[in-house]
């Protein structure tokens, strides 16, 4: 039996096609399953459950004023319910002026909304999510499907608009596939496993729909997304803190998908360390870049699905055993990532200086890091004045490059402590045009070359020096930097990244990524239209304009898990 794939068309309508295959790739799931909870959706509690509660963003010293009209062009329903709400996060209206004019409505963001609700793809008439892009002048290989990273900025650029029900149906229906069955050849995938991605297909003979996932199995690569159940976690909190309805988290399935996932991340092996080793492309640098081991972006995105899913879990007889899990692993991992992940000038110095061959448990070089293994970049890239979380460490291995998603996630989640959120930002004003460029913002930096790119990415033409995932540019990580400030005090350095990106996104056509040391190229292999370029700018829009949106995706500092930092405070005046 043939396959079926989709190819998405400009109103995010799929047309179904037939293609020849010796072995189905994809998982089905088949459509009646998720017409009880589709078809009749819950109505939303909008009272406030505190237990999700780790700040009060309306206590903000903003000046609000009546909203401003057709500026995200709200539909009357979207914003209905929300209306009564006095004193409490809303956010499905215009809630107020930026502080200190930090600017005017740009002319682009009309466009942007025209272009994310294109991308938009429904599973028996209900939205489900969004394609990856919308570009017919290239080939659609898996762009025309819905990623569970991709869609993350779309969902919170959708619950900041007030229109809460493409998310949740999201939801639901990605907890559906991680409950199927899942095989790569003859191997049973863990149960805990997300899809990286779905698609929906119509069979107009039939006139059906039936949702197909790729677990990893089809992807280039064949890795499993291990940042997938994370992001799912991270979009599930951030729904319920926005809307304030407990309902959907309280589902016994949704309680079962947590649980599974942090069954599969918290299960017991041969680790001598609290992070998850990992294989190379499993996240959202999704091919051979040399970030197998321990990725900062999958510690950090694991720190904060931890978090989250210690706020979402029912206190039961199933629940008790997963949090209290729970609670020792995020322990141990804040003090293993603050104290062996973090590089200052302090800590390069002392690196530079280790001894080698240690043996007891007194030993200062715990890791056995070589000095003349230190690559020569690092250390006129290190400011006096800042630092950063690294991209790995593992035995003799320490991977000193920077990765932007990791460290912005670790100063959302709290993985980073208020001292160490100041000195990325410190980092970034002193190296912005190493990592800011032209175009927000660098993916990782610096990018291989040479030998070292022929090595580590296996001669990758698409990883080529300043390209793709080897040090190109990736608008919809200007999200991720703009939450990352207004949680770090420092909204001026978000706004000076989104007039860069506004000067060129709409006119480019919504690349995927841009090349070069500075980011002036569009990617040699970019998709335009592309839907999370898209949203990243909405959200860092929005959130600018309303910092109490902050709260759907920050976590507070828990004092508890706050070490005795015994490094360098050379961020501290």
């Amino acid at each position: 039996m043939a396959p079926t794939t989709i190819e998405g068309t400009s109103n995010g309508s799929v047309k179904a096609k037939e293609e020849e295959q010796t072995t189905p790739s994809l998982f089905e799931i088949d459509d009646s399953d998720l017409t009880r909870l589709l078809e009749k959706p819950r109505p939303v509690n909008i009272e406030r459950k505190r237990s999700f509660d780790e700040r009060s963003f309306s206590e903000m010293s903003i000046t609000m004023s009546p909203p401003r009209s057709n500026f995200y062009k709200m539909s009357e329903n979207s914003s209905r319910g929300f209306d009564n709400l006095d004193g409490v996060y809303s956010p499905g209206r215009w809630t107020g002026t930026p502080r200190s004019g930090y600017f005017e409505p740009h002319p682009i963001v009309g466009d942007a909304w025209e272009a994310l609700r294109r991308s938009l793809v429904n599973f028996r008439g209900q939205p489900v999510g969004t394609i990856a892009a919308l570009d017919n002048s290239s080939e659609d290989l898996n762009y025309d499907q819905v990623f569970v990273r991709d869609f993350v900025p779309s969902a919170l650029a959708f619950l900041m608009n007030g229109e809460p029900e493409i998310v949740k149906n999201f939801l639901l229906k990605t907890v559906f596939l991680q409950s199927r069955e899942k095989k790569v050849d003859n191997f049973k995938l863990g149960e805990g496993v997300m899809p990286a991605s779905f698609k929906v297909l119509h069979d107009p003979v039939r006139n059906t729909e039936t949702i197909l996932a790729d677990y990893g199995e089809s992807a280039i690569g064949r890795v499993a997304p291990v940042d997938s159940g994370f992001w799912w976690i991270i979009l599930l909190r951030a729904y319920t803190k926005s809307t304030g309805d407990s309902s959907l988290a309280e589902m016994p399935e949704i309680q079962r998908g947590i649980r599974l996932i942090m069954t599969l991340c918290l299960s017991e092996g041969f680790d001598t360390f609290p992070t998850l080793l990992c294989a190379d492309g499993c996240c959202m640098i999704d091919r051979r870049m040399g970030v197998y081991g321990y990725p900062i972006e999958i510690q950090a995105l694991f720190f904060m699905a931890l978090r989250c899913a210690l706020l979402l879990l029912k206190r039961d007889c199933e629940g008790n055993d997963c949090i209290d899990r729970i609670v020792k692993r995020l322990h141990a991992l804040s003090f293993h990532m603050r104290s062996y992940f973090w590089l200052d000038i302090k800590q390069l110095n002392d690196i530079y200086r280790y001894k080698t061959e240690e043996y007891s448990h007194t030993a200062v070089n715990k890791f056995n890091v070589i000095p003349d293994s230190l690559p020569e970049w690092v250390f006129d890239f290190m400011p006096t004045r800042g630092g950063y979380f690294i991209g790995n460490v593992s035995p003799a291995k320490m991977d000193f490059r920077w990765f932007c998603l990791g460290n912005c996630v670790a100063i959302l989640s709290s993985l980073a402590t208020p001292e160490q959120s100041s000195a990325i930002m410190d980092l970034i004003e002193s190296r912005w045009g190493e990592l800011v460029g032209e175009m927000p913002l660098k993916i990782c930096y610096p990018a291989m070359e040479s030998h070292e790119w022929r090595i580590v990415t296996g001669c990758d033409p698409k990883n080529t020096s300043w390209s793709y995932h080897n040090g190109g540019s990736w608008p919809v990580l200007i999200w991720l930097l703009t939450a990352a400030c207004i949680k770090a005090g420092r909204p001026q350095i978000a706004k000076r990244a989104i007039e860069l990106a506004e000067s060129r996104l709409l006119m480019d056509q919504w690349p995927e990524y841009y090349d070069g040391k500075l980011g002036r190229f569009i990617g040699k292999q970019a998709r335009k239209n592309q839907t999370w370029s898209i949203a990243g700018y909405l959200v860092a829009k929005m959130m600018l304009e309303d910092p109490s949106h902050l709260g759907m995706i920050s976590l507070e500092e828990d004092k508890q898990m706050k070490p005795q930092m015994k490094r360098s405070a050379s961020w501290v005046c």
